[in-house]
């Protein structure tokens, strides 16, 4: 039998396996190592959340008169400008208790210049009718001096130089004279009290004074309320919530609308493990969900010193022993500096996106 060539295949040897998969699974896992590399070299100084949406202040407008709307000049998402009268409430009431309350000043103040006035009359008179009396007082002496001396030298004269009848009228002079300074001592006494009299009229003045002070305090309340039934905008913005329409009547304390100024802001309620490095002034890209064309830059203006569930109706109570350590969230303030669309408005409450780069 002829040799066999060494170079005939065993049957029973194994073909060599190809190392091009292993190669080009290591190659994947490679370049996928290195993107995740790449990636996260990129993104470590960036903490984005999409817990977050547009934020803004939105003035609620209540009534403060009671009454029906008899002028309704806000629409539903209308813009108004600061000191737009939007709401008028029948103001007839009103206009009645502010006028009877502008003529209650006026008699006040009328009668307060009375009292003034005679007040200073009063200054004058007293002060003359004491210096009449005791002047008359000063005459009634001296008349009585003089009686008491006729009537002395009538009973020191010999009874023929004289009659009984002058000597009786002489005494009788004597008696009057001194009945007539009783008078005028008496009529002093009335007229000395000038103090007395001026301090009373001076306490009519001051009790009219405070009156007209309360009218006037009633005068205006009664102008407040006359000008709560014209309802103007606080500020400039868009009206919602509208609840209200001609005809209606409202109560103090009816919320009518409200008005979303256009001073929006972002409210990210980041991790608290995303805020290590979060400091105001920090740079952010928002994206909003509902127009994903539209890029907004803004940057952390403050970060709220409480975490969300703290302020929450009904805060958790770690000391009860049932603790879980939850990771928590913390409201972040984010202010919009460039991007806004003056036709497309953000409405409060629209998701977006914002992305911080931390230093």
């Amino acid at each position: 039998m002829d040799q066999q060539d060494d170079t005939t295949t065993d049957p029973a040897a194994k073909p060599k396996r190809s190392r091009k998969p292993m190669i080009f699974f290591a190659a994947v896992v490679l370049c996928g190592a290195l993107a995740a590399a790449i990636v996260f070299w990129l993104d470590r100084n960036e903490e984005s959340t999409d817990d977050a949406f547009i934020d803004g202040h939105a003035v609620v407008i209540d009534a403060q008169d009671a009454g029906a709307i008899v002028r309704l000049q806000a629409k539903d998402n209308q813009f108004v400008h600061k000191g737009d009268v939007l709401v008028v409430i029948d103001q007839r009431t009103y206009q009645a208790a502010l006028d009877q309350a502008k003529a209650d000043l006026a008699s006040a103040q009328a009668q307060l210049v009375a009292s003034q006035a005679q007040l200073a009359r009063d200054k004058l008179i007293f002060p003359a009718q004491l210096a009449a009396a005791r002047a008359n007082l000063a005459a009634a002496q001296a008349q009585a001096a003089r009686a008491d001396s006729d009537a002395a030298r009538q009973h020191r004269v010999s009874k023929a130089a004289t009659t009984a009848e002058t000597i009786e009228h002489t005494d009788q002079g004597a008696h009057q004279a001194v009945a007539q300074v009783t008078q005028a001592e008496a009529q002093v006494r009335q007229a000395d009290v000038v103090d007395q009299n001026l301090a009373i009229a001076a306490a009519g003045v001051a009790r009219l004074q405070a009156d007209v002070a309360a009218k006037k305090a009633k005068l205006d309340d009664a102008q407040i309320d006359f000008d709560h039934t014209s309802v103007v905008a606080p500020e400039d913005g868009w009206i919602t919530k509208k609840n209200i329409e001609v005809g209606s009547f409202v109560q103090p304390g009816t919320e009518l609308f409200a008005i979303v100024t256009p001073d929006i802001f972002v409210t990210g309620n980041f991790k608290e493990s995303q805020l290590t490095r979060m400091r105001p002034g920090d740079k952010v890209a928002i994206e909003v969900d509902a127009y994903p064309d539209m890029k907004l830059e803004g940057h952390v203006d403050s970060v709220q010193l409480g975490t969300g569930s703290r302020f929450t109706a009904f805060p958790a109570e770690n000391a009860t022993g049932n603790f879980v350590k939850i990771v928590q969230r913390v409201p972040v303030k984010i202010l919009i500096d460039k991007g806004l669309d003056a036709g497309r408005p953000l409405s409060l409450g629209l998701s977006v996106v914002p992305t911080v780069t931390v230093r």
